[in-house]
């Protein structure tokens, strides 16, 4: 805001000079409201024109400055505010650029999770499958050595069996050869019958 230089004379003539011309008269003196004492309005316009001299010399100029300094420091701090401001957006605008890249991160590593448990989930379970398989394998090899094992003892005992009921029925001793031929007919009539009867 800058004060025109001009401005206090102005200001000074207007409130200085109605004063004095129409002063009003002491009682007795004569003369009404509106008389002129010449010598006092020449005076007062002398006094005022040397005290408005001393201001102008020393009191306006440092005024003037004051009001210009205070005007250039508003003014520099309103720069200072507007890039303040522009810096403060810029930080916004990139730490909004940042957060969202955050999450474009974020989203990325729970996405790799997501895929590597889902791996993780296919693998265990196809180690599974095949282990329980393994295990099946195993257990059906075990039943059928079981079963074989199991089968034999049966030929054993039905071997013995037919031994001794053939001995019996026949009460007599036959030759080794027989013996043998003998007891095969029978193991493999018990075979027949064994599958005849899983089937």
């Amino acid at each position: 805001m800058r004060i025109h230089p001009h401005l206090p004379w102005a200001l000074a003539s207007a409130l200085a000079v109605p004063v004095p011309l129409f002063a009003a008269e002491e009682p007795g003196g004569g003369g009404g409201l509106f008389s002129i004492n010449l010598g006092l309005s020449i005076w007062t316009v002398v006094i005022f024109t040397v005290l408005l001299l001393i201001l102008w010399r020393f009191a306006w100029g440092p005024i003037l400055a004051a009001v210009q300094a205070r005007e250039e420091s508003i003014q520099k701090a309103l720069d200072e505010a507007a890039r303040r401001h522009e810096e403060a957006a810029a930080l916004v605008e990139q730490q909004r650029r940042e957060l969202a890249e955050a999450r474009r991160r974020a989203q990325e590593i729970l996405n790799e999770g997501r895929d590597a448990a889902e791996r993780l989930r296919k693998e265990l379970e196809a180690r599974a499958r095949e282990e329980s398989e393994a295990i099946l394998q195993r257990a059906r090899a075990e039943i059928q050595r079981e079963r074989e094992a199991a089968l034999e003892a049966l030929r054993r005992e039905a071997v013995d069996l037919a031994l001794t009921a053939a001995s019996r029925l026949v009460r007599q001793k036959l030759d080794a050869e027989q013996d043998r031929r003998l007891v095969m007919e029978f193991v493999e009539g018990l075979q027949e019958s064994g599958r005849s009867a899983q089937a």
